[in-house]
């Protein structure tokens, strides 16, 4: 098969969906015959660099670096132009814009995200309903099943939905590190107890509720890593707690000295950032964590669920609990035995979530879908409309009150 990537953001950088889609490209590359990737050259990158980086060839897209509003109005109405676009099998992309008209120029469209956009932006759930259910629409690759089930709730058929969980890549922990000695390498006392966190640091994540355990939790060392803020307001609701660092954005080089250093590595179990922000479904960490093969405490949300068990992958507890996280703290950092079970039972379940076995099960599933073209959708009845109306409406009041286009879970009911 020919795969035609197509990212709207410029390449290199280092948020989440650059990584997710730059790493699956390069591994599902190896399942074609044939790829290429379309996507803006971030400022000081050349071609070659990115092309061999990727081990993809890639295709500088004709498009201003900002606003990103016209940068991804422009990728997409660009992308037929390209002789690439011609000669693919189908377009492998994650943007809504860029999938319709691949489709209005004659081109089939695989997608791949993690947002139940049904949900979040309920306006759109008419033109999704009309772009998932087109004939050259081949299939959706959903990052969790929760996403998975807004589809099916919106009256996609289900087999042309798939759920293909995020990865990580082993090499990046080639050369661990004892605890001690990471901890050492980072300039901590060997002896301490660590919580450590990484990804954005900012009041999307939950990290209020961390904040307040490392209150109650003097004798612990919190590490929040990722901070490009000095002076945003997790930085300083911290200021005055001697026991949490804030740590800069660290590179790839930098990152995995400060995991092994963990004690314990924390997904902030707060149900903010699936339900109040509707910003984060099954966080990249996750799988990043898993393959560490140190001990994990998050919460015990929907999409968590679908990944980690309680007492065998992490300990999880319920959201928004400061007592229970708090228990939970103290009895990774002074039961040993248990931290030992969550280790062990994390570098088991951490073989089946490697970006080289993502790709393997997306190039399945491309392939069954072109073998066996999904049926076509059933149209909406008068129950779906309204659910249309009834949530639209709902959509439009968050807008107007937040300036948020983004409708979290919990307006929803």
């Amino acid at each position: 098969m020919k795969i035609l990537f197509a990212f709207e953001n410029p390449l290199p950088n280092s948020q989440a969906d650059a990584e997710v889609f730059a790493t699956t490209a390069r591994y599902l590359a190896r399942h074609a015959t044939e790829s290429w990737l379309h996507t803006p050259l971030a400022r000081g990158t050349s071609l070659g660099a990115l092309w061999r980086s990727l081990g993809v060839p890639v295709i500088r897209a004709w498009a201003p670096l900002s606003p990103p509003a016209l940068r991804h109005f422009c990728c997409g109405l660009t992308l037929p132009l390209r002789q690439a676009f011609k000669q693919a099998d189908f377009i492998y992309t994650r943007n809504l814009w860029v999938s319709g008209l691949a489709i209005l120029f004659g081109q089939r469209v695989v997608f791949d995200h993690y947002r139940p956009w049904p949900d979040q932006i309920p306006p759109l759930q008419h033109y999704l309903f009309t772009l998932f259910g087109h004939q050259r629409f081949i299939g959706a690759i959903c990052h969790s099943a929760y996403t998975r089930q807004k589809y099916i709730e919106l009256g996609v058929p289900p087999e042309k939905l798939t759920c293909v969980h995020n990865g990580f890549e082993p090499g990046r922990f080639h050369a661990p590190l004892g605890p001690a000695e990471a901890k050492a390498h980072i300039g901590l006392d060997p002896a301490a107890k660590t919580v450590v966190y990484t990804g954005r640091v900012n009041h999307k994540k939950g990290l209020e509720l961390v904040l307040q355990a490392a209150r109650l939790c003097p004798e612990l060392t919190f590490l929040l890593v990722g901070s490009e803020d000095p002076n945003g307001p997790i930085e300083r609701q911290a200021a005055d707690l001697p026991n949490v660092r804030i740590i800069p954005w660290q590179t790839d080089a930098t990152l995995p000295a400060y995991i092994f250093a963990a004690d314990v590595l924390l997904i902030p179990p707060s149900a903010a950032p699936l339900a109040k922000f509707g910003s984060t479904v099954l966080p990249l960490k996750l799988f990043f964590y898993l393959g560490s093969t140190r001990p994990i405490l998050a919460g015990q949300t929907p999409d968590i669920a679908e990944i980690l068990t309680s007492g065998e992958t992490a300990h999880l507890v319920p959201p928004d609990s400061l007592p229970e996280l708090v228990a939970g703290l103290k009895r990774l950092t002074t039961d040993a035995p248990y931290a030992a079970h969550l280790s062990a039972g994390a570098a088991r379940h951490a073989k089946g979530f490697t970006w080289e076995g993502r790709a393997a099960k997306i190039a399945a599933a491309i392939e069954a879908w072109r073998a066996a073209p999904a049926p076509a959708p059933e149209p909406w009845d008068g129950a779906k409309w309204r659910r249309f109306g009834k949530q639209s409406r709902r959509w439009l009041k968050h807008l107007l009150t937040t300036r948020s286009v983004i409708l979290p879970p919990g307006a929803l009911e």
